[in-house]
């Protein structure tokens, strides 16, 4: 099983732009996400889709994989689907995993959970939550519901599961959602194939795209907390992260 990572990464972040170009350290982001994927020994190939030529200079400076791709897309999925159609090295690849060009601290041991995922046949997605214990009500946390056999049942930026009756003594449990995605790679193309649908408009969340289509995503639990740099606030938290 042929297994690529490939990283997309815009310029034009609405919160931060210019974010992969952002230094944490002596490095800039993009190169911490590069580095810290390739380091795993788990791909065949790591490449970087993006929409901007010094984003492309950059990660080409380093001696990274690179391509440039639309500055069309409308989501990361977009982007990677892209590089598999037009990247030789892609074009036999089974699994295609999403890392997302703001984590700069992803780790292998995830990583291993959500490929080994696809020894079921049955799974087509994957991706990774995390149990919460605070700020559940923060939007910006995306958290995840899953049926028994650890299949999303819905994503929402809403606190899900509501507890409606405050005296029982029952107590939920609320995963974060980590948008580290791993497909097969035709699902991969059958999805970005797919219009934009109603409930991911209403949430801003594309993985809804898949779920309203009947494509069930596999959820694996993991340790790692997700550190997704999003604001100048977050690169700030990083670089303390760093340094301890």
């Amino acid at each position: 099983m042929k297994v690529i990572a490939i990283i997309p990464a815009r310029y034009d972040s609405t919160r931060f732009p210019g974010k992969p170009l952002a230094k944490l350290g002596s490095k800039t982001i993009i190169q911490h996400v590069y580095n810290r994927t390739s380091d795993t020994g788990l791909f065949a190939e790591v490449i970087v889709g993006t929409d901007d030529q010094r984003i492309f200079e950059e990660v080409a400076a380093f001696g990274g994989k690179v391509t440039i791709t639309s500055k069309t897309h409308k989501s990361g999925s977009d982007r990677i689907a892209e590089v598999c159609r037009k990247m030789e090295c892609c074009y036999d690849a089974d699994i295609v995993v999403n890392i997302q060009g703001d984590e700069p601290f992803i780790s292998k041991e995830p990583l291993v959970k959500l490929i080994n995922a696809f020894s079921d046949n049955d799974v087509e997605v994957a991706s990774l939550m995390h149990i919460m214990k605070k700020d559940v009500a923060d939007p910006n946390n995306v958290k995840v519901v899953c049926d028994k056999l650890g299949f999303a049942l819905y994503f929402s930026r809403s606190a899900i599961p509501y507890k409606r009756d405050k005296t029982k003594e029952l107590k939920p449990d609320y995963y974060k959602h980590i948008g580290v995605y791993a497909f097969r790679k035709e699902t991969l193309f059958e999805y970005v194939a797919l219009p934009q649908s109603k409930l991911e408009q209403i949430e801003k969340l594309e993985q809804l795209r898949l779920l309203e289509n009947g494509i069930p995503i596999k959820m694996i639990e993991t340790e790692y907390k997700g550190i997704g740099i999003d604001t100048p606030a977050d690169l700030e938290k990083a670089k303390l992260l760093l340094n301890k």
